[in-house]
């Protein structure tokens, strides 16, 4: 009885053993922390948090546009939208000329009030945004496109709707080099005022060298004069 007793206390220890080892050998493989190279990259996400600061100004990419991809890409908003000189609404408005007018300029199509409610018209820029998000331009609204995330493709949808009733001007790009010109510009002081701090307080130190003048010994030489 006490061997069989010995025996089944032994197998007991060993398949202890073989279980802790194996959870130690897991643990060695399988950590729980972050990988330190992700095994799939993802595009773009490295730059993710300076994409808005490196953003193309839209008139910049509305200068070298392509009306004809422009067209193709209009493709997805053809199933809600027309786009020919009296075409009929849809889903969404007829866009026939629609650059340029003010937000929910057709009587004929209920607009939302997210919408109708944004002042100004439908400029290049106002467009721009618009086709980028239409939930952050105007929340509410009652379309669910989720937006163009290719500023490429936002310009040339644009260029060709500009090319569909409107027909305006497009935008003049920003010169190279015009933001840091005219911060340059800001940053300079008066003809003739000191820059800085350092430099009234080095105009008011006598010169390296300079004899300093203690102004009672001034007095007393001028009484002696007298």
């Amino acid at each position: 009885m006490d061997d069989r007793t010995n025996t089944i206390a032994g197998w007991v220890l060993a398949g202890c053993a073989a279980a802790l080892g194996l959870s130690i050998a897991s643990g060695m493989v399988f950590h729980s922390g972050p990988p330190e190279k992700p095994g799939y990259p993802v595009e773009g996400a490295a730059e993710a948090g300076g994409g808005a600061a490196a953003a193309v100004p839209i008139a910049t990419l509305l200068a070298t546009a392509d009306v004809a991809k422009g067209a193709e890409v209009f493709k997805k908003c053809a199933a809600c939208h027309t786009v020919n000189q009296g075409g009929a609404n849809g889903i969404g408005p007829n866009l026939w000329g629609v650059i340029g007018k003010k937000h929910g300029h057709l009587p004929n199509f209920a607009y939302s009030t997210a919408l109708t409610g944004i002042p100004g018209n439908w400029d290049f820029d106002a467009m721009n945004a618009w086709l980028t998000s239409p939930r952050k331009y105007a929340p509410g609204t009652k379309m669910t496109f989720a937006g163009l995330g290719s500023a490429e493709d936002r310009a040339n949808v644009i260029a060709y709707l500009n090319t569909q009733g409107s027909n305006l001007p497009l935008p003049a790009a920003p010169a190279a080099g015009a933001a840091p010109a005219a911060a340059e510009a800001e940053g300079n002081v008066a003809e003739g005022a000191p820059a800085n701090t350092a430099d009234v307080v080095n105009a008011a130190t006598p010169a390296s060298g300079a004899p300093s003048v203690d102004p009672a010994a001034a007095e007393q030489a001028a009484k002696k004069g007298e």
